[in-house]
């Protein structure tokens, strides 16, 4: 997750990809997502098994910036919102008022 191009990264694993985003874009992903208004997904891995996400997550937070910015130009070089269209913007207010 991130808030715009080149900006902050955030990392995290789930288990219902859609209804995290859903958190984030309603702001209500958590303290540090919140306060940097990171709601835009630049990227994603899927894993069968949910111990072997949380092992790459682990590997992920480790890396230094520039490894995570390289990894993410690879697939997105634009850092487009993967999620952009997944939910209206009357879906998120509505989740807001949750």
């Amino acid at each position: 997750m991130t808030n715009f191009k080149n900006g902050t990264i955030y990392i995290g694993f789930t288990g219902n990809l859609g209804q995290r985003i859903l958190l984030h874009k309603a702001g209500k992903g958590g303290k540090f997502t919140s306060k940097y208004e990171l709601d835009r997904l630049v990227y994603k891995e899927f894993f069968q098994y949910a111990d072997k996400g949380i092992a790459r997550e682990k590997q992920l937070k480790t890396w230094k910036r520039e490894w995570k910015v390289n990894l993410i130009q690879q697939h997105n070089p634009e850092w487009l919102d993967l999620a952009k269209e997944w939910y209206t913007e009357k879906e998120i207010e509505e989740y807001k008022e949750d």
